[in-house]
């Protein structure tokens, strides 16, 4: 075991080693004060976060109290990574699993606190094969017959990883069954719910969004979620980026078209979810709900996505 005072030496010569980090050009200072521009005041927290002080989710993130967040969804887990569970005429559909780990501490736990029924979970829909995301799915699958659905590029990632990725440091995680092809643009349909996935490759081969209706106080929005955001562009490839920014805009172009008024991330550290959940448990009749961002404002978030990745971009060529 190291000594404090090793640890701290390792530290500063790792920092010694590692190369300086060039000043912004004038060219990306331009494209990070687009961002800014684009997002406004409703979207700052998220311009600062993708153009100047990206981090990974960690599990010392801390946990969300398990919340109702719409008359039909509830949300589990914490503030780097969360689940969204959807109740249909026909069971429950879970987006995500967080991580294996996080079963026993956060999602079965929120299952209880919100008074849901695990075992009424019909289907997983996993927004990109890594294993903070589909890592709870295998027990899932196991314990209570859910259908795991995951696109083939990462069905084929998940059982084929790349050597180097963070999830390799620990224990392999346990892979649940081939199940079930997320395909674009096929409706994912459990009951009276219908999900849309759009492909978004860039973060992996496979990444997914999803547009599905919610209703809050009986009224329905169309709510999106991009589940395949790069959350640290370092560990993307020169391609995966460019590839990344195309998958935005056709993302922007799904979802004005589905009209999205609801923004939900499954990692919402750019724009931290237990602030919404405060706010809504302050909320009064007549209030707004806090996940309801407008349609116009819903566009501007990705907006400043697009932005920020063109920085990062230009950040590779200076």
């Amino acid at each position: 075991m190291r000594s404090v005072a090793g640890i701290l030496l390792f530290s500063t010569l790792a920092a010694a080693q590692a190369p300086p980090v060039k000043p912004d050009s004038p060219e990306i200072k331009a494209l990070i004060e687009k961002a800014k521009r684009a997002g406004g005041p409703m979207w700052a927290e998220e311009a600062h976060f993708f153009c100047e002080a990206p981090r990974a989710n960690s599990t010392n993130d801390p946990p969300i109290p398990p919340t109702k967040i719409f008359d039909n969804v509830y949300v589990i887990g914490n503030a780097g990574t969360a689940v969204y569970v959807i109740q249909t005429t026909d069971g429950l559909l879970m987006i995500d699993a967080l991580a294996a780990n996080q079963v026993d501490s956060q999602l079965l736990p929120g299952f209880q606190k919100l008074g849901l029924d695990p075992a009424k979970v019909k289907i997983i829909l996993v927004g990109h094969g890594h294993a903070d995301h589909f890592g709870g799915s295998a027990y899932m699958q196991e314990h209570y017959g859910s259908r795991v659905y995951v696109a083939a590029a990462d069905w084929n990632l998940m059982e084929n990883p790349p050597a180097g990725r963070g999830d390799k440091k620990g224990p392999a995680p346990v892979l649940p069954m081939h199940d079930q092809v997320i395909v674009e643009g096929q409706p994912v349909v459990l009951g009276d719910l219908k999900v849309l996935p759009v492909a978004i490759p860039g973060h992996t081969p496979g990444s997914m969004g999803f547009i599905f209706p919610v209703k809050d106080n009986g009224k329905t929005h169309m709510a999106a979620l991009y589940g395949g955001t790069v959350l640290t562009p370092n560990i993307v490839s020169d391609e995966g980026l460019r590839t990344y920014l195309q998958s935005v805009a056709r993302f922007k172009e799904e979802t004005r078209k589905a009209k999205v008024d609801v923004e939900v991330q499954n990692h919402p550290l750019m724009d931290p979810i237990q602030v919404k959940i405060d706010k809504l448990q302050m909320r009064k009749k007549g209030d707004p709900n806090p996940f309801v961002v407008g349609q116009a404002n819903y566009q501007k978030f990705l907006d400043v996505m697009a932005a920020c990745t063109e920085a990062n971009i230009a950040r590779r060529k200076q």
